[in-house]
């Protein structure tokens, strides 16, 4: 998979990054956080923080304690959750470690690494582009299409799970920031 790029959903004001398959016409829309996309997105356009941000620093410790970053996956979609493994090679042994899929990604970028995703996450989630000309209003359309398939709740339901937050017990109003 390659990163096609990231984007906003215009809906739920979401970010969204973009997978797309190495062969043929086919993306994975994954809903990530704030934090993570500003990471994806920095790596991807070449500007660095004055000090490490998170994902850098993970990556620095990594390479100081001379493990790689063999590959990152996204393995399965679980209750609109998509789930992922950073696999990482030291002396020679190779390690699973469970990820979110956005952390992975923004690994993936700053250590180089290719990114994968489950033949099972790609047949139940990804959208496919008919030809070889992709533009970009045509995978917005389709994700518009996705969007009416789903309710909001269902992400919601997601970024709480994913964050291991409970949910509020009534929602403030967006004032009170």
């Amino acid at each position: 998979m390659t990163i096609y790029g990231v984007s906003f959903d215009l809906v739920g004001k979401q970010p969204i990054v973009l997978l797309k398959t190495a062969e043929g016409n086919r993306y994975l829309p994954i809903w990530i956080g704030h934090p993570e996309a500003a990471a994806i997105l920095m790596k991807l356009q070449g500007a660095t923080a004055p000090r490490p941000l998170t994902h850098d620093l993970l990556v620095n410790i990594l390479a100081e304690l001379e493990v790689e970053v063999a590959r990152v996956t996204v393995t399965e979609l679980r209750e609109n959750t998509f789930h992922a493994s950073i696999t990482v090679v030291q002396n020679g042994n190779e390690l699973e470690i469970d990820s979110r899929s956005s952390d992975a990604i923004a690994v993936a970028v700053r250590a180089q690494a290719p990114i994968f995703a489950a033949d099972d996450v790609i047949e139940e989630s990804a959208i496919e582009m008919e030809g070889d000309e992709v533009n970009e209003e045509e995978i917005v359309d389709e994700f518009k299409r996705f969007l009416d398939r789903v309710s909001a709740e269902d992400f919601a339901e997601a970024e709480v799970e994913e964050e291991g937050l409970e949910e509020p017990e009534e929602a403030d109003s967006e004032d009170d920031d």
